[in-house]
């Protein structure tokens, strides 16, 4: 393990790792925890991820920048995303993003001086048919407009959840959805990391 991670990070990495019988099939979740640690994956995380799967940092960073669920930048504790691909676009997307990024005092791709922002624009959040779709720390919200949106940010900021929920979100700044959701989820993200619970990402709501 990585000494210098934490017990529950270590942990966390030698349960991944015996579920592997290849450790570089690992890769992937051992990403996660190394973004908890590193609060993004840094080239110390890639390193430390190399060194555990046995294979080279490049080929590491060959899947971290694949993927863009792997910050390879340091980001604010709730990433808002904002999905501006072509269904979106037509119900106002753009809009919701310059109306969120406005109330956060950022512009699109920026942080908030206090770190605790990040606005993006992104290329399908996977709810078309509940767009404009946002993201916050990967958790789902269907059918936000621009005054939802300024709404959402100002709740960030003033009860700075520890733990941010699709379902809660979706109750308070939520509109239309592409369908009826489920049975609800008791988790949420912790991080601005997709909430997966055997990596440490997601808490109870």
């Amino acid at each position: 393990m990585i000494a210098s991670w934490s017990p529950e990070n270590q942990e966390r990495a030698a349960a991944i790792l015996a579920q592997y019988p290849e450790p570089r099939s690992a890769v992937m979740p051992l990403l996660f925890v190394a973004s908890l640690e590193h609060s993004f994956v840094s080239p110390d995380a890639m390193n430390e991820v190399a060194e555990l799967t046995g294979i080279t940092a490049a080929q590491v960073q060959a899947v971290a920048s694949f993927y863009t669920m792997y910050r390879k930048e340091p980001v604010g504790d709730y990433v808002v995303s904002v999905c501006t691909s072509i269904s979106c676009w037509l119900r106002g997307a753009d809009d919701v993003l310059d109306a969120i990024a406005d109330e956060a005092g950022v512009v699109d791709g920026g942080t908030s001086d206090d770190g605790r922002i990040t606005v993006e624009h992104v290329e399908c959040g996977g709810a078309c048919g509940g767009a404009p779709a946002v993201c916050v720390n990967w958790e789902l919200i269907e059918g936000v407009d621009a005054e939802k949106g300024r709404a959402l940010v100002r709740w960030l900021n003033d009860a700075q959840p520890q733990v941010v929920s699709a379902d809660e979100m979706q109750l308070l700044f939520g509109g239309r959805r592409s369908f009826d959701w489920g049975v609800s989820e008791p988790e949420g993200a912790i991080a601005p990391l997709p909430a997966f619970a055997p990596y440490g990402t997601a808490g109870e709501v």
